[in-house]
């Protein structure tokens, strides 16, 4: 049977390096966020669950296209990204075998990488691999794939740094899958970094 992999995007940030909600930043005419959420509907991810905070409303109205997208509110963004994964989590507990937990502000992470992560996880499950990961140019980043045995200690995760404790804990247990290409781990968190994608959107959207 195909282990079944659900897709968490974490769109709930304040964007408080930004200064602008980040979300909704336009690349190539669409906002951040859709990309991750796009890749996830994409490859076939299920469910696919978006988290979001205090701009809830106006991600419903971007989604209503994607009926595969369940929007679910996190009413303690303010807290950090731990609050989101856990809300995330519970939304995709005993949905799924497994989560690929996706950050809104990653809109260059193509098909390949989503692809590449699910296969690993379902070809080497069996010899106890319960974190998959990717490395652009060798350096660790995002979508992570969670093994579902993994989601009770994901559930008590706090603060800001999402499930990075888990992947500490359990590296022996963790498969990494590596990509060449350094700019598909691009996230964009200041002005300077979303400004330096745009001047370079027209090589990327060709």
């Amino acid at each position: 049977m195909t282990l079944q992999v659900a897709a968490i995007v974490l769109a709930a940030g304040m964007s408080r390096r930004m200064g602008a909600a980040k979300p909704f930043l336009e690349l190539n005419g669409k906002p951040l966020f859709r990309y991750a959420v796009e890749r996830a509907v994409a490859s076939g991810l299920h469910p696919v669950v978006l988290i979001t905070g205090e701009h809830s409303a106006r991600m419903r109205q971007l989604t209503g296209d994607l009926p595969q997208v369940e929007v679910v509110d996190n009413p303690e963004y303010r807290t950090g990204m731990a609050a989101s994964l856990r809300v995330g989590v519970a939304a995709v507990r005993g949905r799924a075998d497994a989560a690929l937990v996706f950050l809104a502000d990653q809109p260059l992470v193509p098909d390949a990488v989503v692809q590449g992560l699910v296969d690993a996880y379902r070809s080497r499950h069996a010899e106890g691999v319960r974190i998959v990961r990717p490395l652009y140019a060798g350096s660790a980043g995002h979508p992570v794939l969670f093994a579902s045995s993994l989601f009770d200690e994901l559930s008590q995760v706090s603060g800001d740094q999402g499930g990075k404790e888990v992947v500490s804990r359990y590296k022996q247990q963790m498969a990494a899958v590596s990509f060449e290409q350094a700019e598909w781990g691009l996230d964009v968190d200041t002005p300077e970094e979303y400004q330096a994608l745009l001047r370079k959107q027209s090589q990327l959207f060709d």
